[in-house]
């Protein structure tokens, strides 16, 4: 099953252009800890669930001004 067929999981490369981030920016958020929460495959690749990227977005959100 492709990611693509799974629009709950997101590739890094997926994730990079939703957010328009180079790759190197996702893996820098990573080491750091802020990153959204990811999940490593057996294979050892990435995804990242559509929830924890909604949630990790609404975070980031900053109030409207007064």
């Amino acid at each position: 099953m492709s990611a693509r067929s799974n629009p709950e999981k997101l590739t890094v490369a997926e994730l990079c252009a939703e957010l328009q981030i180079a790759r190197s920016t996702f893996y820098a958020w990573r080491a750091t800890g802020k990153a959204p929460r990811c999940l490593r495959l057996p294979n050892g690749e990435i995804r990242i669930k559509r929830s924890d990227l909604d949630r990790w977005l609404d975070s980031h959100e900053e109030g409207v001004p007064a």
